[in-house]
């Protein structure tokens, strides 16, 4: 009892002491309960079964990511009670001088562990079921659910979770207490705050060129994911991945001595006030931290790309969704595979499959008895065309080999598509999109995938001919037409040729298409529409005919909405917590230089130094420490996002701006709170008594 009672009095005398472990619990603790109460939040929901799967899936993604976040809360918690423990030497010391011992102090840590997490947790809690609330009302407007059964929801799931694993990771900490106590001894317990740490500083000509190689070594690293992104395909990313995180070390190994050469040539502010104490204390952090400093820098790095990232990503999918989604349906179906029977064999189709193939998409609905003109008065059928003497290879003429080379990946030998400039039109006017016109000895190339259209786009320049059923045509335009046939997720259409209606007389079709709108924009009535469709599948038919393939834009919007939350909510679970972890191990790491600097500042004050300049020169020391991780981190993530958006590309929309702003909040939210926490704490610990 008594034990108890003086873990409850230091908790009281150091609780400036223990803000930013207490911060960090209670942020940790909400964060980990918002993110797996997700699943309780949205039972409440009313949405369709394919979106119900959507967010099953998201909800055991996120529990495995749990899992992974658990271990870096884990070290975090364990780093931070090391400090602590650091911070209370004397103090320990002083109760084995009173023949305390060590199981007794053991004791209090104890008690103090468990009284601190006991709170931490009922505060995580109260704050994580409040912030849930929130989140559910997010997640229901992603996935455009009806709230008419929306009601408060508190998840013992998650809590249980929660309890469970911040009780294991309290539980570790308890035993490295009693481990660290056990191996303490009084002489350096009693003595270790007059220890004075000897600043060495790096030789500034030696860090000069070390930085100097660095920074080339990063900048060809950027130049490798940036300029040269198209040659990086043919090497191991992980070359230049390495090359920045070797050079970021080094970096922060030789910024020191740097900083000091260039300080020290400008003598009027380098001994100005303590200016010059303040870069050799800060010179010494960097110095002892280079490796931890490197460590926070690249979390830094990957929190800002992946929560500038993925917000973007969500932007990017939403709004493309609408411009590639601009019919209710869209269905087609193979055509006469008999003439090419031993190779859709490979693929699985039996005789009967194959044998069948002369139905259009319509004729095939009603053979399974599904009448889909009940539904839609407004819908085009078209067929598209394919033959042995256009693929891709001759299409791009000259350039081939060379491309062949560049981009060994793409299916040269694949057919071309084919398709007639009246059934385009068609397509394109049930789209509101772009009509043309051709003469009889002319094609175009319509195609919206941006990569494709650059290699199209040589040969068209070229003015490559091809020869499609015995015509000769050349290309009117010396660039590919913005279009698509096939409604998606992004821009996949790596090309389609349109061609003179005349070239295609009495020619067989290889694919027939349905394209259409429904006569209700009733969503529920859609979705009921729809689930009738989808259990087609289940017909006794399948087994002699192959079924048309196709989607409609309720499923499309509905896939990319699951997408886009599943990987908006990965991003900022990550991102918050790495985040959290960063600006932490910063905090602790300073509490605990200017803990074992106190003595440091008692000899300013006796020399007569002002408390302000005192202050002052923390406050420098503090800033300088939490930006130059950030600082760098910013510059890494600048490359780090124009080469994410090169690989993305096909998401179409390329605008950060939104998202960047929401990332600089998140930071300035959480690592500017922590420094502000780490600055007051920092000044409250060398203040004298």
């Amino acid at each position: 009892m008594m034990l108890c009672k003086l873990s409850l009095k230091n908790i009281k005398k150091s609780i400036k002491d223990y803000a930013i472990y207490f911060f960090t619990l209670v942020l940790g603790v909400s964060i980990f309960y918002v993110f797996n109460a997700l699943g309780s939040q949205t039972i409440m929901l009313n949405v369709s079964s394919s979106t119900k799967k959507l967010i099953e899936l998201m909800i055991q993604v996120l529990s495995y990511v749990s899992v992974f976040v658990s271990f870096v809360l884990g070290f975090l918690i364990i780093y931070a009670s090391r400090f602590l423990i650091k911070r209370r030497n004397k103090e320990f010391g002083i109760y084995l001088t009173l023949g305390f011992s060590k199981r007794k102090i053991s004791m209090i840590l104890f008690f103090e562990t468990l009284f601190i997490g006991l709170v931490s947790l009922g505060v995580g809690l109260l704050l994580g079921v409040m912030l849930s609330q929130l989140m559910s009302l997010l997640v229901a407007n992603m996935f455009e659910a009806d709230l008419t059964k929306f009601t408060f929801v508190f998840s013992k799931s998650a809590c249980l979770k929660t309890i469970i694993y911040f009780g294991i990771m309290y539980l570790v900490v308890m035993i490295f207490n009693t481990i660290s106590v056990s191996k303490c001894k009084l002489i350096d317990l009693l003595n270790d705050h007059k220890k004075i740490d000897e600043i060495k500083l790096k030789n500034p000509i030696v860090a000069t060129i070390i930085f100097a190689l660095a920074s080339f070594v990063l900048g060809y690293a950027y130049y490798m994911v940036t300029i040269d992104f198209d040659n990086l395909r043919n090497i191991d990313i992980l070359v230049p991945i390495s090359m920045g995180c070797i050079s970021t070390f080094f970096i922060f190994f030789s910024i020191s001595g740097l900083i000091i050469k260039i300080t020290k040539s400008m003598k009027s502010y380098y001994y100005k006030g303590l200016n010059s104490f303040t870069l050799k204390q800060f010179s010494k952090k960097i110095n002892t931290t280079v490796f931890a400093t490197t460590i926070i820098c690249l979390m830094l790095f990957i929190t800002i790309c992946l929560l500038s990232a993925c917000l973007s990503l969500k932007n990017s999918m939403n709004n493309e969704v609408k411009d590639l989604t601009l019919a209710d349906f869209y269905y087609d179906i193979p055509l006469n595979y008999d003439k090419e029977y031993d190779y859709y064999k490979l693929y699985g189709y039996n005789d009967l499959q194959i044998k069948n193939t002369k139905y259009s998409v319509l004729e095939m609905f009603d053979i399974l008895g599904f009448d889909l003109k009940k539904y839609s008065n407004d819908y085009i059928e078209f067929n598209t065309y394919q033959t042995d003497e256009l693929n891709m290879c001759i299409s791009l003429g000259s350039i081939c080999q060379k491309t062949r080379t560049e981009y060994p990946y793409l299916s040269y030998e694949a057919r071309e598509r084919i398709i007639s400039l009246s059934d385009y039109n068609k397509v394109a006017r049930l789209y509101k999109t772009k009509e043309y016109s051709l003469n009889e000895d002319e094609y175009l190339i319509v195609a919206d995938f941006e990569s494709m259209i650059n290699i199209r786009n040589q040969a068209l320049k070229n003015k490559t001919e091809i020869k499609v059923f015995d015509r000769i045509l050349k290309p009117k335009y010396d660039e590919c037409m913005d279009g698509f046939l096939e409604m998606s997720t992004n821009h996949v259409n790596p090309g389609i040729i349109v061609v003179p209606d005349s070239v295609l007389v009495n020619e067989e079709p290889a694919r027939n298409y349905l394209i259409g709108n429904y006569n209700t924009k009733n969503r529920n009535t859609i979705r009921k529409i729809e689930e009738d469709i989808n259990k087609l599948d289940n017909s006794p038919l399948r087994k002699e005919y192959l079924f048309p393939n196709g989607t409609t834009k309720l499923a499309i919007q509905e896939s990319v909405v699951g997408l886009s939350a599943m990987l908006t909510f990965i991003g900022l679970y990550l991102g918050i917590i790495f985040l959290i972890s960063s600006a932490a191990i910063l905090g602790l790491k300073e509490l605990s230089e200017s803990s074992d600097n106190k003595q440091v500042y008692k000899m300013l004050r006796k020399i007569g130094v002002d408390e302000r300049d005192i202050n002052k020169a923390l406050f420098k020391q503090i800033l300088t420490f939490f930006m130059l991780p950030l600082i760098l981190a910013i510059i890494h993530s600048v490359f780090g996002l124009i080469f994410s958006l090169k690989i993305l590309e096909t998401f179409g929309n390329k605008d950060l701006l939104s998202s960047i702003i929401m990332t600089c909040i998140f930071i300035i939210i959480i690592y500017g709170g922590y420094f502000l926490i780490t600055y007051i704490s920092s000044k409250n610990i060398i203040k004298e008594n």
